[in-house]
């Protein structure tokens, strides 16, 4: 999902793909510290407390799950498109 996100951007503009890129991947990589300390991502179609959540500079969601000492990034999503799929049953 990275990689789609970059790319677009970077058909437009490059060095905002390059920026936007680093944010994502240090917000990514501070999950190494503590990744307990973002909140769960509650939706009715969603386990609860299953997903935490991650915002990254204004329209990026991070959405990650805490497994034994292991965080897996199951999802980046760019709020200003719509993720109804994923909060929808299917």
């Amino acid at each position: 999902m990275l990689g789609t996100h970059i790319r677009f951007m970077a058909q437009v503009n490059r060095g905002a793909a390059v920026s936007k890129k680093k944010a994502i991947t240090s917000a990514i990589r501070s999950l190494a510290q503590m990744p307990q300390r973002f909140p769960f991502f509650e939706e009715p179609y969603i386990p609860s407390n299953k997903y935490h959540k991650l915002f990254v500079e204004k329209w990026y969601l991070i959405l990650y799950q805490i497994q034994d000492d292991t965080v897996y990034v199951d999802y980046i999503l760019d709020c200003r498109k719509d993720y109804d799929w994923l909060v929808k049953p299917r």
